[in-house]
């Protein structure tokens, strides 16, 4: 359920593919030498990168993106994956990126003459442009035999957008997904249905008030985060029931409230169907650990 796909697009040119599909936190790590630029992509969920023998915490949220370079030192990749959560991490080394900008040195900040010795560290938001490419990276359905050289394409797509400060709305739409104004209304579905968990709406009032129809609705939330609408939905409810259920203020009755639950019964159902254990067990093992 947990997994750390690694592909060797080139020399100095390495994609990684971290995903997260269990009940419980992934632990990956990947050396990474000095004079290496890092890209990470948080796709869905939330990673943490540690440092410093974990003293120091790089958080990724979904959506996000992080660029690390530290011509100084080694910065190895220590991931901390949270449950259903997916990353991806492109690694480059300056070498090659220099040559691929060299015209364009003073449009990349980090690579003017400068910079070039100083460490250098940005967060930013993965664009519409980005999320579909990112995507096709964890979907695609292609023969082996041409699989490293649609990840080089993809790789040097996705750097591409990273630095596309001007995106252009009406550019080449993917023939693969959904273009990107629906991309962006998949994501609004996605905070609808997160602000009104304890009552979602149905798909087809969903599929209205993000103004798409029923089919793209499904079939785009299914390809940007690797899960039906209500599967997704049920995921982010069981992992919020098991925070409250750690903050210590709620008893078991009023967490399964606050995600939509009417009856208890049902509430420890689901959080069994997820978790393997009872609420009510997983919070004695809480106690017992304190």
């Amino acid at each position: 359920m947990s997994s750390q796909e690694v592909i060797k697009i080139e020399d100095d040119f390495t994609l990684i593919r971290f995903q997260n599909d269990g009940p419980e936190p992934f632990y990956a790590q990947h050396e990474i030498g000095t004079g290496l630029i890092q890209f990470h992509f948080g796709i869905k969920g939330n990673a943490k990168f540690l440092f410093n023998q974990g003293n120091y915490a790089l958080e990724l949220k979904e959506e996000k993106s992080l660029l690390l370079y530290n011509p100084q030192k080694e910065l190895p990749l220590n991931l901390e994956l949270a449950p259903n959560s997916w990353v991806i991490s492109v690694i480059v080394s300056i070498k090659k990126f220099h040559a691929l900008f060299s015209a364009e040195a003073d449009y990349i900040t980090f690579l003017s003459p400068d910079n070039k010795d100083k460490k250098y560290y940005n967060e930013g938001n993965i664009s519409p442009s980005m999320a579909i490419v990112l995507s096709q990276l964890f979907h695609y359905n292609l023969h082996p035999s041409i699989k490293n050289l649609y990840y080089k394409g993809k790789g040097y797509e996705l750097l591409s957008l990273y630095f596309n400060r001007t995106e252009d709305p009406n550019a080449e739409q993917c023939p693969f997904l959904i273009d990107e104004d629906n991309v962006l209304k998949i994501r609004k579905a996605k905070e609808i249905i997160i602000a009104n968990m304890a009552e979602p709406p149905g798909l087809q009032e969903l599929a209205d008030e993000i103004g798409l129809n029923l089919k793209k609705l499904k079939m785009g939330f299914k390809q940007i985060y690797g899960d039906t609408v209500y599967g997704f939905l049920f995921d982010y409810k069981m992992d919020f029931a098991r925070k409250l259920l750690d903050s210590g203020s709620y008893n078991v009755n009023e967490v399964g409230l606050k995600i939509g639950y009417s009856t208890g019964s049902h509430f420890i159902a689901a959080f069994k169907k997820k978790f393997a254990t009872t609420p009510k067990k997983y919070l004695m093992s809480i106690n017992a650990n304190v």
